[in-house]
């Protein structure tokens, strides 16, 4: 079990060395990970930053000698302050920051403007910095010490750097005070030794006397939460969540699901929780609490460790924070409880005197029964025998009778049993193993109900009261009669003939294999069954026989049961993909067909993928694909039999494949080619997992271009008429991936593939075929040679008729497809008249990222046509877009801001209907502040439509527009530069901004812009640089930069507004050159 001394000690692992050992053990420190970890910001961080930053100020205003002591080596961090900040006791430049006070000429502070990375020599120099630093003290602070993980050593020297063991180096600073002469700085720096050693230990006790009142969590407590919590989970009104379930199904000997490299952290296991009122939450529990992760990576089974939010002690005190339903229901089933548990006084006082067996179990089952997959999974635990006492003596006669082992029998009583029929003592040990799982059972759920009345200490006194009487429930419950079970006969029938797979000889082993294969191997009772006997070390070891019958029935049985989640995992700790890897070689095919068939259930998690891939798996899987061409006529029985072995690794091939390292693998290994040829095979079952490689594996570059130049696109496109749902739909999403290129766009349409992708998108009951077929078109509908053809198909009405009702994985890809068919002006006008804008402008309101982005594409393209922007106006769906803005997604930002440029610009009153957004233009504005390319040229794109209107020109440069587009004019990206340009040319149309811009450095780049290769960004440059010459200064620096020569290059162009704007800017650079003539020769 994790206990708290394990995470303390996994943290300690994790932190680095912060103000001293004490610091290292103190502070609370993210996992490294890939690089180094960072401070959390947490309750005791922020208290011990608080703390360093007061010694800073103290030793600055009480101990000016120590303050004044010159640091061996700066403390150098990457700061995020100002230049303006600095004030008159520093030297400022355009690009540096020099400290006045100096020794010998170096200065004890520099700041260098351009890289943000500060130096440090002084805690005069700190504290001056923290004073200019304002409320960002505590952030600055933060930066020192993840950039300075020893000061101790940077201020004193590497003699006193912090160290694990014996530490010598007070003894070393006394040798120097003796020698004070020699050393004239040895007495301050030992005072200074000793201020920053009581800071250590300040610090350390009061994150001890912090952590020591923190109560810690443990494997058994959260899954007894869990457990209470699934067993009132559901889709109904009045259940507490919709569901929740581990990330993990395998739990190891201490409880604990996490990976054991999390284990060291405190991590006990990761949950994802589907509440009635939020948005799927991504849970990790720690021994120190409950909290939020990043939640999975995209395209991986891991997740996000990393913390996200506010730690909360428990998981009930954590869903009633983020979910008002969950607390809501959860008092409701409190009190549904408790006047369950309030008995008439009558039958309160019958059930003083006695508890018929009956009631004891309704009551119990009522309130806590076990969810049936969770029946199984728990051991038999032996009954302790109990002491006899006075309560017990006074319990009904026929419960005694069920505790034979506390009575000795009498002699009478001995030679009665031996004379007695065998098979009549066997059925009476059955019997009491039944009752003792029945106890179990019960003892389970009282268990339960102590937990429910654990969290609902603020319940009714009635519920207290219950759980009073209660608690002596199960000692009577040890020695209550037979029960009726719930375990089925085929239970105990399967586990009789595991013992005899155990003891048997080769014969025997043969029929216990026939015998268990009889039975009902799917049903999860007698997989669960085989399981908990040892059956599945048995199956494992048969496989590594000589018996080819003992390998046969063992592989059969297993390919049935590795459906089971819990089985396949199982399975692979135990070792029994290396053996069935190794099975793949032999000469029998009916071994290989079973290995690859159970391989292929097997591998449905990456662990089990990576066994099979480093084994040497792949490439045997491989092998099994060459097989006898498919369209070949009276092929003899073992060529079909070549061909079953062909589809069985085919199989295994498509599990394998959803990793990327097995995709490589295949690859190498020369499957493409074999799949290839697998693919004009006319029969279903060999084409479902062919094209299912295909579609997993076309994610990938490589494998798309040899769909493409393998020529499987037009059996592809052939198979989309295939009786089969199935394969049309794995065709299809084999469509989607492969059409992100353009070569593959044509070849669907030139094999006339996009007529049948049009009949399947009229299959709306089928949600898989549907969201693989709209996925398609969304695809193909990127080339507008098929946005033509779909015109004609008449595609518009039915895909329009799907935004509503569908889920989410189908709604994406149906938007995704009208983004881009509307970008034809026919199919614009169809959209309007066939209704789709409103239900176009309903999904702004929704939470899924991926359909946001399609959804605003979707509506800006719409908006080009004036009719259509009228609609989206009405329905307020400019508002809709505009607050999208506000969203963390940079995809999001960016898609809302491209559709925001014809929405602005094809509205009625578009200047005030900007200036209604309270806080609109300032929050676009400050969006010139992200790091995303993307959004920063849709953003600029957007301004220079807002910027057209004179009075939102006036706002928008008084939230500083002007000095945050210069800030950006270094850029290379020549997306970026157009718009960018755009903007600074409509931006130069408002008072001084021309000047501004000048003064800001934005001409000389812009002058640089001219040299693109992009004709769009030579014209906006151009129209820029024509605003811009307006101001005599600007014109000075153009010319300085070469513009003239660059300009009269372009003014060859065929783009009239490229023309009119060099000659524009080439004439006031020659006026305002004429005018100092004029003025030289007065």
């Amino acid at each position: 079990m994790v206990t708290a001394h394990t995470a303390v000690a996994g943290r300690r692992k994790q932190s680095l060395i912060a103000m001293g050992i004490a610091l290292t053990r103190a502070a609370q420190w993210t996992a490294a990970g890939i690089g180094v970890g960072k401070l959390e910001f947490t309750p005791l961080n922020v208290s011990l930053l608080n703390s360093i930053i007061k010694f800073v100020e103290y030793i600055n205003s009480k101990q000016p000698q120590e303050a004044a002591f010159m640091f061996r080596e700066p403390l150098e961090w990457k700061a995020s302050l100002e230049i303006s900040a600095f004030g008159a006791d520093y030297q400022i430049s355009k690009k540096t920051v020099i400290s006045k006070e100096n020794m010998d000429g170096n200065p004890f502070l520099i700041y260098e403007a351009s890289t943000g990375v500060i130096k440090v020599y002084t805690f005069n120099q700190l504290a001056k910095l923290l004073e200019i630093a304002q409320i960002d003290k505590l952030k600055e602070t933060q930066a020192c010490l993840e950039a300075n993980r020893d000061p101790i050593a940077k201020i004193l020297g590497p003699s006193f750097a912090t160290v694990e063991g014996e530490d010598k180096s007070m003894l070393r600073l006394l040798e120097k005070v003796k020698k004070s002469d020699e050393e004239p700085e040895a007495e301050v720096q030992m005072k200074l030794f000793l201020l920053l050693q009581q800071l250590d230990m300040q610090l350390l006790n009061a994150s001890l006397q912090k952590v020591s009142q923190e109560v810690r969590l443990n494997p058994q407590a959260i899954k007894n939460d869990i457990q209470l919590l699934q067993s009132f989970s559901g889709e109904g009104d009045m259940t507490v969540l919709k569901s929740i379930n581990y990330t993990s199904e395998y739990e190891f000997s201490n409880g604990c699901r996490a990976p054991p490299w999390r284990q060291v952290y405190g991590d006990i296991c990761y949950l994802i929780i589907n509440t009635h009122d939020t948005d799927t939450l991504y849970v990790t529990c720690n021994t120190a609490g409950v909290y939020l992760n990043g939640g999975p990576i995209k395209d991986s089974e891991d997740i996000i460790y990393d913390r996200n939010g506010d730690i909360y002690k428990d998981l009930i005190t954590f869903l009633k924070e983020k979910s008002p339903t969950f607390a809501e229901n959860l008092t409701r089933v409190q009190q549904n409880f408790a006047l369950q548990k309030k008995p008439p006084p009558s039958i309160r006082k019958a059930q003083k005197t006695e508890v018929p067996i009956n009631e004891e179990f309704d009551q119990s089952e009522k309130f806590s029964d076990y969810q049936e997959k969770n029946k199984f999974e728990r051991k038999k635990q032996p009954q302790k025998p109990k002491a006899r006492d006075t309560k017990k003596e006074e319990t009904p006669h026929v419960h005694k009778n069920l505790e034979p082992s506390n009575q000795l029998p009498s002699k009478e009583e001995k030679t009665q049993m031996k004379e007695q029929d065998p098979k009549k003592t066997k059925q009476d040990k059955e019997n009491v193993e039944i009752v003792k799982a029945k106890i179990y059972k019960c003892k389970a759920a009282q268990e339960k109900k102590n937990m429910l009345q654990r969290i609902t200490s603020e319940g009714s006194e009635e519920l207290s009261e219950s759980s009073t009487e209660s608690e002596e429930e199960p000692q009577d419950m040890s020695r209550q009669q037979e029960y009726n079970t719930d375990l089925p006969s085929e239970y105990w029938q399967i586990q009789k003939v595991v013992k005899y797979l155990k003891g048997g000889n080769q014969t025997a082993t043969v029929i216990a294999l026939c015998s268990m294969r009889d039975f009902n191997l799917t049903n999860e009772t007698s997989q669960l069954a085989i399981r908990e006997v040892g059956g599945l070390e048995v199956l494992i070891n048969l496989l590594d026989t000589d018996e080819t019958k003992c390998k046969v029935g063992s592989l059969k049985i297993l390919k049935e049961i590795s459906k089971n989640s819990q089985i396949r995992r199982c399975l692979a700790e135990l070792g029994g993909l290396q053996i069935m890897v190794k099975i793949l070689d032999s000469h029998n095919k009916d071994l290989k067909c079973l290995a690859a068939e159970t391989i292929a259930n097997i591998a449905k998690f990456r662990r089990a993928r990576q066994t099979v891939r480093l084994h040497g798996g792949i490439q045997r899987l491989v092998s099994l694909l060459d097989c006898v061409p498919m369209l070949s006529a009276n092929l003899s029985a073992e060529q079909e039999k070549d061909i079953e072995v062909a589809r069985c690794g085919a199989l295994a091939l498509w599990s394998c494949s959803k990793s990327k390292k097995n995709k490589d693998a295949i690859r190498k290994a020369g499957g493409i080619p074999l799949l290839a040829c697998l693919l004009k095979s006319p029969h279903e079952n060999m084409l479902i997992p062919v094209v299912g490689t295909l579609q997993e594996c076309a994610s990938e570059p490589s494998y798309r271009l040899a769909i493409r130049t393998e020529n499987m696109v037009k059996d592809l496109v052939r198979n989309l008429s295939s009786e089969s749902e199935e394969l049309q739909m794995h065709c299809a999403r084999a469509i989607f991936k492969c059409a992100e290129d353009e070569e593959t766009r044509n070849l669907v349409r030139t094999h006339f593939g996009l007529g049948p992708l049009v009949k399947l998108v009229s299959k709306s009951y089928n949600k898989e075929l549907l969201a693989a077929a709209t996925g398609a078109v969304w695809k193909c509908a990127i080339s507008m040679e098929n946005v033509e053809r779909f015109k004609h198909l008449r595609i518009v009405e039915t895909l329009i008729s799907l935004l509503v009702g569908q889920p989410e994985e189908v709604l994406i890809n149906v938007v995704g497809a009208l983004g881009q068919l509307a970008r034809d002006q026919l199919i614009r006008g169809a959209i309007r008249r066939s209704g789709g804008i409103d239900p176009l402008v309903n999904l702004l309101t929704g939470t899924n990222n991926d359909l946001l982005v399609n959804v605003t594409k979707a509506v800006g393209e719409c908006a080009v046509d004036a009719e259509n922007m009228s609609i989206i106006e009405s329905q307020d769906g400019v508002r809709l877009l505009w607050s999208l803005l506000k969203k963390p997604s940079p995809d999001i930002q960016a898609s809302a801001a491209w559709a925001l440029c014809p929405c602005i610009e094809n509205a009625k009153e578009a200047g005030e209907m900007v200036r209604s957004f309270v806080g609109g233009l300032e929050l676009i504005v400050n969006l010139l502040k992200s790091d995303d390319i993307e959004v920063l040229a849709s953003v600029c794109a957007a301004l220079a439509k807002i910027a057209m209107d004179e009075e939102n020109l006036a706002v928008i440069t008084d939230h500083g527009v002007v000095p945050m587009l210069s800030s950006l004019t270094y850029t290379k990206d020549d997306m970026l530069r157009q718009h960018l340009a755009d903007a600074v040319a409509c931006c130069c149309k408002w008072g001084n901004n021309r000047v501004a811009f000048g003064a800001t450095g934005a001409v000389a780049p812009l002058v640089h812009y001219l040299k693109s290769k992009n004709p769009f960004v030579h014209r906006a440059t151009a129209q820029a640089l024509y605003q811009l010459s307006f101001d005599p200064k600007n014109c000075i620096t153009m010319h300085e930069n070469g513009v003239v020569k660059l300009l009269l290059n372009l003014m060859d162009s065929t783009d009239e507004a490229l023309q009119e704007a060099a000659a524009g800017c080439i004439s006031n650079i020659r006026r305002l050159a004429l005018a100092n003539e004029k003025d030289h020769y007065k």
